[in-house]
């Protein structure tokens, strides 16, 4: 049976544009990380690449809401203005070319961008002591 993980609403991404998201995956051992992820989107057609640039692994939102060019059309690595096309994440220019971001495969259901099948921890909240506390949120958007 396929999972699938409602990551944000079509809506949310604009055309054009990238959003940066931050997941606790679940590795091998079953060790929680931090997984940044972004969702693109040109026309109606989305795509899902880790938030690590191929040059060093960093992020390429190091610097907040400056990892798009103004013509939406590529990604750009904060750190070493390497940049990505926006569909492929195929480094054009930059210390990596030739590289590209690592893909995520995502789904369009009912309206909303999903994960399928990726190992993502959970807080169901059964462990808090105090019943009124909340439990600790896994997604949040950059």
């Amino acid at each position: 049976m396929t999972e699938l993980f409602a990551v944000c609403a079509t809506y949310e991404v604009d055309d054009g544009d990238a959003r940066g998201f931050v997941l606790a995956r679940l590795d091998e051992d079953g060790t929680s990380r931090r997984w940044p992820i972004l969702v693109t989107r040109k026309a109606n057609s989305f795509h899902g690449f880790e938030n690590a640039c191929p040059h060093e692994g960093t992020r390429l939102d190091t610097i907040p809401g400056e990892f798009l060019d103004r013509d939406g059309t590529f990604l750009t690595c904060g750190k070493h203005g390497a940049r990505f096309d926006l569909e492929s994440g195929q480094c054009v220019t930059g210390p990596c070319q030739g590289k590209a971001l690592t893909p995520i495969t995502l789904l369009i259901d009912d309206g909303d961008v999903c994960l399928i099948d990726v190992a993502l921890a959970e807080e169901d909240g059964m462990d808090i002591e105090d019943p009124n506390a909340v439990p600790e949120v896994l997604i949040t958007g950059d």
